[in-house]
């Protein structure tokens, strides 16, 4: 038999998400929650990475009713109005009805459901716990991995082929975890003294910073890295209120 849903009050999935992303508690770069309402009940939902043309198309010819996902629309280092590339990116929304919510650096941040948390657990830490605000300090157990060992699990998990300077020991016990753009918090990697640091883009200073300071420094793709939380919120979404969840993967190279 098909599975049935019965509509859920969008409300309702918005209080979920806030309850336990607790936006509130971070200065970002946008706004969290809701972002373009829509239709007063949701049986389907589609989460993807970044809000554009491709995935709100998508989320229309799956016949979601939200759209959720971890970069939104509107953000403060853009100019203000709406330019031609955002009314085309929610045209979509209003002509179908279609809402569309985002969660930042709430979601990176979560110990459990967030992306860097979710990234600790998937390549084998024993134990995480905060760091740098948003990311998470990961401890392998006894004497740690070999670093060749470490990177063959990054390569799995992101599905791609990470940028590394291999310029840490050999055996690594404990690391950083910041998702997608954050080469600059390599220093307080150092500074805890980390055997090495993921992220997601590169910059070019750290290439020596890394080699000089002794750290392995792993770029893994920042949209790779960012992947896991969101459709995390989706499966969550699903298993709480009875709809529907599926993750649309447009891969990105950066």
């Amino acid at each position: 038999m098909p599975f049935e849903t019965s509509p859920v009050n969008i409300s309702e999935l918005i209080s979920f998400l806030d309850g336990l992303l607790d936006p509130g508690a971070f200065e970002d770069y946008g706004p969290n929650g809701l972002q373009v309402p829509g239709g007063d009940t949701v049986t389907k939902v589609v989460t993807g990475v970044s809000a554009q043309r491709e995935l709100i198309e998508r989320a229309v010819e799956l016949e979601a009713e939200l759209v959720l996902v971890h970069h939104g629309l509107f953000w403060d280092f853009l100019p203000t109005g709406l330019t031609p590339t955002l009314a085309e990116r929610v045209r979509p929304l209003f002509k179908h009805d279609v809402a569309l919510a985002a969660y930042h650096l709430p979601l990176d941040a979560h110990p459990e459901v967030g992306n860097n948390a979710l990234l600790a657990g998937l390549l084998g830490c024993e134990r995480h716990e905060a760091f740098a605000k948003i990311g998470r300090l990961g401890e392998f157990a006894g004497d740690g991995i070999a670093a060749g060992d470490l990177f063959a699990r990054v390569r799995e998990v992101t599905r791609r082929e990470p940028l590394v300077f291999d310029a840490g020991p050999a055996r690594v016990r404990r690391i950083g975890i910041v998702s997608g753009s954050a080469a600059k918090l390599l220093p307080q990697a150092v500074e805890l003294g980390l055997d090495a640091f993921l992220t997601g883009e590169p910059a070019e200073n750290v290439m020596a910073d890394a080699r000089e300071a002794g750290i392995h420094f792993i770029a893994a793709g920042h949209y790779a890295t960012e992947t896991f939380g969101v459709r995390r919120l989706g499966e969550l979404l699903a298993e709480h209120h009875g709809i529907v969840h599926e993750f649309v993967d447009i891969p990105n190279p950066v």
